[in-house]
């Protein structure tokens, strides 16, 4: 592993261990040419993923892309990191052990709205506003109001 401080091309690992989910590897990594210290995780990958977009562009998954998206629609919002890393985790989990290597966009976007709505209402009406491409307050309106009929 590279040092990202100086490059230095070989650091060594100082101590590894699973996260507390157990869906990645810490490690502390230690620089012998600049003595700088830095964390690393690897991930297990099933298999390479690659998005279809709705203009029927392809582009590989990215997991930090789908995280950055959820963690902006909980931005503020009473729920634990370790919680939203949970719900992603599984989202990827659920997509990698589908068996298709190509996902379409759509279907990882209903797959974030179904998580969100069972983390937090808020965080869920804000991915939405964005997700459904949301204009104008009637379509808050709408949106918020079949989540009261679900509710009831």
């Amino acid at each position: 592993m590279r040092c990202p401080f100086c490059g230095h091309d070989d650091t060594q690992v100082k101590d590894s261990r699973p996260t507390e989910d157990n869906s990645a590897i810490r490690r502390r990594r230690f620089c012998p040419n600049c003595g700088a210290r830095f964390t690393t995780f690897e991930r297990i990958q099933l298999r390479e993923l690659t998005v279809i977009k709705k203009n029927g562009q392809r582009e590989p998954f990215d997991r930090d892309k789908l995280a950055r998206s959820m963690f902006t629609a909980l931005k503020k919002r009473p729920v634990e990191s370790e919680r939203i890393e949970r719900v992603i985790n599984g989202i990827v989990r659920r997509l990698e052990s589908s068996g298709e290597s190509e996902i379409p966009a759509a279907s990882i976007g209903e797959l974030v709205m179904e998580a969100l709505a069972n983390l937090d209402q808020v965080a869920y009406v804000r991915f939405a506003s964005v997700y459904r491409n949301f204009r104008e307050t009637k379509d808050f309106e709408e949106f918020i109001g079949k989540l009261g009929d679900v509710n009831d």
